[in-house]
């Protein structure tokens, strides 16, 4: 009688999962060089001590990656690590650009994507700084929770979270009480979710070779955002809401008689506008997909003008809409400045690259504690990123040294994870000497 495992599906996941001592060994040595790379970047000797550990606990097995079971897990004092992470003097920008520099080296790409989002955490209570009930991407719904705005680059080769920053709600950076409990910078002001999106990518973009800007329509809302990105001469793809008012541009009409104005269309719904369009119009496309393989999606395109949040009328950008192929799939719709001679199948590529940034954070979820924290202030919820932010890029470079082997449960099927990899090179270094998750943290 079979079983299972002999299906050729189960052998194959199987033989992907597999990885022989040599590789564990060359993975401990990587984390080793790694290590040597960022921890000089620490201020001193015991900021560097705490920093390897609180990295290679990231890369172990513990269910829980807070500060308690990663100092069990190393035997040694958990108050020590909690203020080196909530609160130590050292500088996230120095090691994230110290980051960005190696993402660089290792995958620069001219047509790289960078991709701009918002990842929320669920909280209870209001003592955390940023905290408010806001709109929780994660849960879908608005409820109690921090939100950081993240930048992410990705190329065919790889990708990386590069950077972030927290959100402060503008009633919480307006309340002198919770900035001083929570020890906010006096220089930290309000600012909407796009313009710190936009910070972040005017400080690592000039950085980083890329071809793309894209995000959802959180930031193709925001006329103001893609007027900058025109200005900063930044092509982006920007999904925008289905009740976005544009003006198609094909509709102008000379005037009626000699001397009169120009007859142009009325503003109407983007997806109005769409659905009156003949099906010869429309084009299918099959573009790069994930783990279910290449995705046939059907697109329409035009020359259109927005109105800005002011009642202006916008540059000239171009509708994509981008329609599943499957029944009851989500049709998209998206405003980009990509002139005319670019090919619309290279739009709908470049849009579809944003889910890099979702599986970056399940990856981040899933391996090193991208939401496990305890912190309370802003400079412990940075430092908790930065290091994070390191971790999942130690992962990547040893996805990239193993040519894309994969060793956890996603397998063959999908972009892989080093689940098995991680805990055992982090033990070799000597990251794993407290067998367990004793005392872990609720």
């Amino acid at each position: 009688m079979s079983t299972i495992l002999e299906h050729p599906d189960a052998q194959a996941l199987l033989a992907d999962a597999e990885v022989d001592p040599a590789t564990l060994r060359g993975c401990a040595c990587h984390l080793t060089a790694f290590l040597a790379r960022y921890l000089p970047l620490f201020y001193r000797t015991e900021q560097r001590r705490h920093a390897g550990t609180v990295l290679r606990g990231k890369l172990t097995g513990l269910q829980r990656k807070t500060t308690e079971p990663i100092a069990n897990q190393a035997r040694q004092k958990r108050r020590p690590l909690q203020l080196f992470v909530g609160a130590g003097a050292w500088d996230d920008h120095l090691l994230r650009a110290a980051l960005r520099a190696h993402v660089r080296e290792e995958l620069a790409d001219p047509q790289a994507v960078l991709v701009l989002d918002n990842h929320g955490v669920p909280k209870q209570g209001q003592d955390s700084c940023g905290v408010a009930r806001q709109w929780c991407g994660r849960l879908g719904k608005k409820d109690n929770c921090q939100v950081g705005y993240f930048l992410a680059y990705a190329t065919p080769r790889g990708r990386a979270l590069l950077d972030c920053q927290l959100y402060l709600p503008r009633e919480r950076a307006e309340d002198t009480a919770h900035r001083a409990k929570t020890y906010v910078p006096q220089d930290v002001p309000f600012l909407e979710g796009w313009r710190i999106a936009l910070d972040l990518l005017r400080r690592s973009g000039p950085e980083l070779p890329h071809g793309w800007v894209v995000g959802d329509d959180e930031f193709g809302r925001a006329s103001e955002l893609r007027q900058q990105l025109r200005g900063d001469g930044e092509r982006y793809v920007l999904d925008v809401p289905c009740n976005t008012l544009v003006r198609d541009l094909s509709g102008r009409r000379p005037p009626s008689r000699p001397g009169g104005k120009e007859r142009v269309p009325e503003f109407e719904r983007a997806d109005a506008w769409a659905a009156r369009q003949p099906k010869r119009r429309w084009r299918t496309l099959l573009l790069p997909g994930g783990s279910k393989g290449p995705r046939r999606v059907r697109t329409l395109q035009q020359w259109v003008q927005t109105k800005e949040e002011d009642g202006r009328v916008g540059g000239r950008e171009r509708l994509v809409v981008i329609r599943g192929g499957e029944p009851g799939a989500e049709t998209r719709y998206t405003l980009s400045n990509a002139r005319g001679k670019v090919p619309l199948r290279a739009v709908a590529v470049a849009q579809g690259s944003r889910h890099e940034v979702e599986e970056l954070f399940e990856e981040g979820n899933q391996e090193v504690g991208l939401n496990h924290y305890e912190v309370r202030s802003w400079t412990g919820w940075q430092h908790h990123m930065t290091l994070t932010l390191l971790a999942l890029w130690f992962l990547q470079l040893e996805r990239l040294r193993l040519g894309g082997k994969k060793s956890g449960a996603d397998g063959a099927a999908g972009t892989g994870n080093l689940h098995g990899v991680a805990p055992a090179a982090a033990a070799a270094v000597g990251g794993d000497r407290g067998g367990g998750e004793r005392g872990a943290a609720a």
